[in-house]
């Protein structure tokens, strides 16, 4: 469309992988959400100590939330039912003694949410370079 000499064109192109963006942006998130669990996971399960390699196997992603706010979530848990304890820790059967935590999820989570700016940074760059470029 033009307006005496003025182009519309491209800022309808733009107009146009805007509204493409916002659409596709409910996937985009998903996809960081699963990316991030993921790495969680990794993490976690390298810091699970190995006995049977019960425990070490059954760390495990839930399914991806959409929650009403417009952001997404993930349960990273396992089954296993001394998992608690071996990640924060517990009395031993004599009652005195203590065991330390290894804390296995909570190192992850710490460490990974330090990671996550540049993780996210870099996945939104590449998001709006999809659309943009």
């Amino acid at each position: 469309m033009k307006l005496g000499n003025f182009d519309f064109s491209e800022f309808e192109k733009l107009q146009k992988r805007m509204k493409n963006m916002e659409k596709e942006w409910p996937l985009f998130m998903e996809s960081c959400i699963k990316e991030l669990g993921a790495r969680l996971l990794a993490k976690t399960s390298a810091r699970t100590p190995v006995d049977t390699n019960h425990l070490r196997s059954n760390w495990m992603a839930g399914v991806v939330n959409h929650l009403p706010s417009g952001g997404v979530q993930i349960e990273i848990s396992n089954p296993v039912e001394y998992a608690k304890y071996v990640e924060y820790g517990h009395v031993k059967r004599n009652r005195v003694d203590w065991v330390d935590g290894k804390f296995m999820l909570t190192i992850s989570s710490r460490e990974l949410e330090e990671q996550l700016p540049a993780i996210l940074n870099k996945k939104i760059k590449q998001y709006i370079d999809k659309h943009m470029g």
